[in-house]
């Protein structure tokens, strides 16, 4: 009969260092390569029996594998302000100082220290709080685990980890929940450097109706750094932004026909006949009378799907033009989505230029 992996009462449910757990002989090389436990990171491993999200990976980041000043960044952070999902095979986006062009290390902008978390500004909520799992705290009465890369200057390489280096004011860093994390004003600068501009408005998008973020904001924020890498793309990201869009996929569909000279659409449109509420529309252009709706997952829901049939058939009655899109469009024929568009806009009387 097999024998069974070991599971030492100290780590189940826990996410720990593999070198404390064999220094302190709890487990052998050979017992962490068992199926009892998952490796997330260099020496970090997790209980096979635990759900790990993507908090529990963040966690372990900031307490084992970034020296102070280095944050959670990018779709990472938006993900812990509750925008956004990161696959569990993601790298996860850090933030490290590097000292602005022309200066040496010895001048490095300060970069605040993630332990001491700076008075929280309007913009950045209040900490998430804990998930259902076990928190990766070692057990009562354990050493507290080694941190080599504490004491580090430079991040370097790792697996499960896409390092950025830039300069890092202070402010741009927050303390969420333990986590050294962007701000979120902060969160929206890299996003729009890092990301193509579509994917960047997904997420400012997102941080906008969570209502974390606001326009006038990040307008400040990025005119305030005029000149500087980067402030460019957050103005035109900015201009591309909604905080009214309901979904990403809501969001490519709106940035990507803007993009390609469309007029730009009103979010979350409401129809009404005689004051009656008839429908709300993803995104509309009710001078022509012409929308787009994306079909969803929710259509897996025969009764949803029914009643949003019902009411866009009502729209039709209307003398609406109404077309419909799904992922598998957007992905594979965009260009003969956009060409539908364009016909329906200029059968309303559009002319381009307008």
């Amino acid at each position: 009969m097999p024998k069974s992996p070991r599971r030492p009462p100290q780590l189940r449910g826990r996410i720990f260092r593999g070198s404390v757990a064999r220094s302190r002989g709890l487990l052998t090389r050979n017992d962490l390569r068992s199926s009892a436990w998952r490796p997330l990171f260099r020496d970090v491993y997790a209980d096979a029996e635990i759900t790990v999200s993507h908090r529990h990976r963040c966690m372990a980041v900031a307490r084992w594998l970034i020296p102070p000043g280095t944050a959670i960044a990018g779709r990472s952070a938006a993900a812990l302000y509750g925008v956004g999902k990161i696959p569990p095979d993601e790298p996860i986006d850090v933030l490290t100082p590097s000292p602005p062009p022309g200066t040496t290390q010895k001048r490095q902008l300060p970069a605040v220290t993630p332990s001491v978390p700076p008075t929280r500004r309007p913009d950045v909520p209040p900490s998430m709080p804990e998930p259902s799992a076990p928190a990766p705290a070692p057990p009562s009465g354990s050493p507290t685990p080694a941190t080599p890369l504490q004491g580090s200057r430079r991040l370097g390489p790792m697996a499960g980890l896409c390092v950025h280096r830039g300069p890092v004011l202070p402010g741009d860093i927050v303390d969420r929940a333990g986590i050294p994390v962007t701000s979120p004003t902060r969160t929206c600068w890299d996003v729009a450097r890092w990301l193509d501009v579509v994917e960047a408005v997904v997420v400012i998008d997102g941080l906008l109706a969570r209502r974390i973020v606001d326009i006038p904001a990040l307008r400040e924020y990025a005119l305030a750094r005029a000149g500087c890498r980067g402030w460019r793309s957050l103005l035109r990201a900015v201009d591309l932004a909604d905080a009214r869009a309901e979904s990403p996929q809501e969001s490519r569909t709106r940035v990507r026909l803007v993009l390609a000279g469309l007029p730009r659409p009103r979010t979350q449109w409401v129809v009404s006949d005689g004051g009656r509420f008839v429908a709300r529309l993803d995104l509309a252009w009710p001078e022509f009378r012409v929308a787009v709706e994306y079909d969803g997952f929710w259509h897996d829901d025969p009764e949803q799907f029914h009643r949003d049939r019902r009411r866009l058939n009502r729209l039709l009655g209307g003398d609406w033009l109404v077309l419909h899109v799904t992922a598998r469009r957007l992905r594979e024929d965009f260009d003969g989505f956009l060409a539908e568009v364009r016909a329906a806009l200029r059968s309303r009387g559009h002319r381009p230029g307008d």
